[in-house]
Formats: C-alpha cells, structure tokens, sequence
C-alpha cells in the first residue's frame, strides 16, 4: 500500500483480517503509533514504513515488543527534536529484533542530535547484514565503530580463554553494506569503517556539509587508499551534495582515482559527486581498471569529457547502467561509444546539453534499454523520429527541457512503428514550451501505456485535461493513469477541476497543481474532490511526482 495513504479505519478494514502477513509496505502519510497496532505481530517478517509524519520515536519500542520475527525494516521519521526518547526507543527495538537482517531508518527535518546513535554499540543484532541510516554525525560513526571493535577484540578473548556459548549480541560483527547519510565524510571516518568493517561488500557514503570542510577534516587521496581494507567491496558510491553551497571534495584529485581504480580493482558499481579536481584521467582509470563494472554514475564532473570513454568497450563491455549527469562536456559522441554495450538497460544524461540528435541512431538499437533520460538535450523532433523506429523496450523516459521539442515529434514518438509506443509507461513532458494540447491528445489516444505524465510549466489548457480523463473511452486498453504532474500550468482553469471528480481518472494516486488556478481558486472544489478519493494525494507545492522530496508537509490530500 505504499501508492496511498489509507487513515487508521482503511488500515484496518484492509489489513486487520490478514494476520498472517509476513511482508507489509505502508504509507503511513495518516496514520499515528495508534494505528499500528492491527498490523504488528510476530508474524511480520518485513516492515517498510514510509512518510511517517505523525509516528513518534515510540514506535520503535512498540515494533521491539510485536515483532520479534522481523528480518526487514525500514522506517521514514519526521524528527522530534527529542535525543533522549530517541535513543531509548531505538535502543528498545534493536534489542528486540535480535533477528533483524536489514534495518534503514530516515529521519526528515533537523539533524539528530550528537549523541543520538551512541547507545547502539553492542545493541546491534548480530544477524544485522545491511543497515542505512539518515542522518548521523560523522563523530557517532566513528564512535559506532570503535565500539564495534572493542566488541570484536572481547570476543576473540572469550573465545581463545573461555569453553561456554557465546552470547549472538557479542558475535563478530559482520555488516555486508552500509549507508550513510552524513555531514561530512573525512579520511577518519574512512579509517574508521575499513578498519572495522572489514567484511562490507556495499559502501554508500553521502555527505551534506552546510561549508566546505577544513582541509584537515575532509576526505583526501590517502583515505582512498584505506579502501583497500575492502577485500569483497563490489559496490561503493561517495557524494557530496551541493545545495545551497559549492562543496565538493577539494582534496582528492585524478591520484586518488587511480589509487582507488588500484585498491579496488573488483568494483562492480561506482557513483561519484563532488570531485571537482578530478579530470578524464581520473574517471577512466576507473572504467578500464575495473572490469567487472556494471553500474558507472558521475555527477557534476565538471572536467569530464568524452576523452575518458574512448575505448572503454574494448576491455569494459558489461555497463548495465550509465548516469552522467550534469556533465556539461560531454558528447553524444560518448554515447555512441556506450552504446556499444549491448546490454546497457539505464541511460541517464540528465542535463548533458551537447547531447543531440546524431546519437540517437545508436540509443535506438539497443534492445535491452529500459530508461533513458535526456533532460537538457539539443534534440529535435527529427531525433525523436529516428528512437520511435528502433528497438528498444523503453518504459522511462524523460524528455525535461528539450526546449526544441514539438507537439509533432511526440506524434513521431507515438507514431513511428518501433516498440516504445508499446512499452512506455512514464514520459516527462516538464519545462518544454512548445508542447501544447495536440501533444497530450497524442498520448491520450496512443499512449495506452503511460501511467505516469509530467507536464509541469506546459502550455496545455482544459482540453489537455478533458482528454487525458476521457482516455479510457478513446481506447479501452488504455492503462490507469497513476500519477499526474501539472505544476505552473497556468493554461488551466478552475472549471477542469470537474474532470477529478468521479467517474474521471479512476486510478490517479497523485496530483501536482502547484502554481495554477486549480491550487489558488479551487479550495472548496478540492475539499470535495480529497473526501471522493481519500487515496489521492493532490499536492499544492513544487513537489516532483509522488512528493518523494517533501512528504512531511503532506498529511492530507488538500490545504490544512
């Protein structure tokens, strides 16, 4: 149930008679620590709880007391500025899962506090295989795996001196991937993890520092080098986001990545951010170095061009997944030369504005592709043309800002006798002003796939509207359409509000509207609507589809 959130009479109408249930996905978007109590047991094996926006930190102590049995549990919480009952809840939980083999927990709002994941050293379960945990403080990190080292060097001791059972808390301590969520990421904290965590196979390390961080406190060549402590490492991504700052790992140039590309040689996923001083040389160490590589991410690699994937294919073949994104030199000549990977299944060039149509020739031969992202492209309706006759069996795609796109190249998309037209399910329209209703009323009669559209800041009207609510009558197997996005579509007007009233879009989960007169005009109109569909989310801000990046301010389907 994680498309919408049901309130607690829903839940337990739907869920209450089911107790057996051994995996339950929920959006708890209106549900309180109240409301769970029909669905915890010990039958739950799997647990994923998500934009809990009115759960507090006892919900730990409660999932601790029914559910021994979980293996699985992931958990979105809003913060409650509240350390103490923090760490006594989740110190309840953990030491009640004993079972747990997968634990995620995502805190919104502000940071946790220092001392918040201090408690937890030998609290762990030792079963624990994968843990991720949003956010944490580097110093707690570090703190964490002291601890898990005083528990490992105590356990060899008992084990060598003592001839009784070993308690499972007190076990050595073999976690396989980690994920963090950070404020910063330092040669220290790499130290500290490969020193005691000898064993992961996944290493996913994200920081959000708020100032770039002082040389002596930030990562560096030499604590790439720590990753050598890694013997089964096979996945590792390190990103520093920039929001509002210019933050990037100023410390580690195109040496780091050759010590990396040495030191970590069986890497079969890589996804770097930030590194603002590393050049082609840098980044194709690691793609011809690395020749189990299937997963390869770069963003803002502000100095990586198409020199660093001339012959990549001749020793490295095996890309499954490509993400460039924001890379302002790259070319389309770069993906011709991925193209040669025949079994590439994710192209994303968000943001690539040299890409254009002279590659698109090559994108339409690649059978196994399922998501392609040109957000930013110089394409034309010409180079739609040319992907509407191919092969591949794309579901994904997004089209975001391809400015010179028309109404007549989504007809090609549609029209152009290839597979897409019979395979794609999501297509973003976003930012593209010459896309107008004759565009909509092509996927409304030949997209019978699409379920999820974007069309924010279009120059589509009610027509727009009207036809995608009358798309079933056009053609019965059209599909449901689940997710809509029309945010600063100021074509619209108040009177399309009578086409999201019932009988219209039967399957719609969420609806953006942020920024046209349907948010600012329609409020009695929308409070109808919301009490007809208790499970449409109709969103009045900027939020991308679904409210992934702001669900917390969500907790009815219309303004509070």
């Amino acid at each position: 149930m994680q498309a919408f959130s049901p309130d607690a009479q829903i839940l337990s109408s739907i869920v209450g008679g089911c107790r057996g249930l051994h995996s339950l996905t929920l959006n708890c978007l209106h549900l309180d620590n109240l409301s769970l109590g029909v669905i915890l047991g010990t039958h739950l094996q799997e647990l994923n709880l998500l934009n809990c926006s009115l759960l507090s930190y006892q919900v730990f102590a409660s999932i601790g007391e029914a559910c021994p049995n979980l293996r699985v549990l992931v958990l979105e919480l809003v913060d409650q500025c509240s350390t103490e009952a923090f760490k006594t809840n989740l110190d309840k939980m953990l030491n009640g899962c004993l079972c747990l083999e997968s634990f995620s927990l995502k805190i919104r709002g502000r940071e946790v506090g220092a001392n918040a994941f201090q408690s937890i050293d030998f609290f762990l379960p030792s079963a624990l295989k994968s843990m991720k945990l949003q956010s944490v403080l580097e110093q707690d990190v570090i703190r964490l795996m002291d601890k898990i080292r005083v528990g490992a060097d105590r356990n060899s001791v008992l084990t060598a001196h003592v001839s009784i059972p070993i308690s499972p808390l007190s076990s050595v301590f073999t976690l396989q991937r980690l994920s963090l969520v950070l404020d910063a990421i330092s040669d220290e904290l790499i130290m500290a993890i490969s020193g005691n965590l000898p064993t992961l196979v996944e290493l996913d390390l994200e920081d959000r520092p708020v100032k770039q961080p002082l040389p002596n406190h930030d990562l560096t060549n030499t604590g790439l080098q720590y990753l050598a402590s890694f013997h089964h490492l096979m996945g590792l991504s390190l990103i520093r986001s920039r929001h509002n700052q210019q933050v990037s790992f100023k410390r580690v140039n195109d040496m780091g990545m050759f010590l990396l590309s040495e030191v970590c040689k069986g890497l079969e996923s890589v996804r770097l951010c930030g590194f603002s001083k590393v050049s082609d040389a840098g980044y194709a160490s690691i793609l011809h170095s690395c020749l189990k590589l299937k997963k390869f991410e770069a963003r803002n690699a502000f100095f990586l061009s198409d020199l660093a994937f001339l012959d990549v294919t001749e020793s490295q073949c095996s890309l499954v997944e490509v993400k460039l994104l924001s890379c302002s030199l790259i070319t389309s000549e770069t993906v011709k030369q991925l193209t040669r990977s025949r079994v590439l299944e994710v192209l994303d060039l968000c943001g690539c504005r040299s890409i254009a149509d002279s590659c698109l020739g090559s994108i339409s031969s690649l059978r196994s592709l399922s998501m392609l992202n040109l957000a930013g492209a110089d394409i034309t309706d010409y180079g739609l043309s040319v992907l509407a006759q191919g092969i591949p069996s794309i579901t994904h795609l997004c089209l975001r800002h391809c400015e010179r796109v028309t109404d007549e190249g989504i007809s090609f998309l549609f029209h152009g006798g290839g597979t897409i037209r019979k395979t794609l399910s999501a297509l973003d329209l976003g930012y593209m002003p010459r896309i107008s209703d004759k565009a909509i009323f092509t996927i409304a009669m030949a997209g019978t796939e699409i379920t999820e559209l974007c069309l924010r800041h279009c120059s589509v009207t009610d027509v727009s509207l009207d036809c995608l609510a009358m798309r079933k009558t056009f053609r019965d197997e059209c599909k449901l359409l689940r997710r809509l996005d029309l945010l600063k579509c100021t074509g619209l007007s108040v009177n399309s509000l009578r086409f999201l009233k019932r009988p219209s879009f039967p399957g719609l989960h969420w609806l953006g509207i942020g920024g046209t007169p349907l948010a600012s005009k329609g409020y009695p109109t929308l409070s109808k609507i919301h009490n007809q569909r208790p499970w449409l989310t109709i969103c009045l801000e900027g939020c991308e589809m679904g409210c992934y990046d702001g669900w917390q301010f969500h907790r009815a389907g219309y303004p509070q």
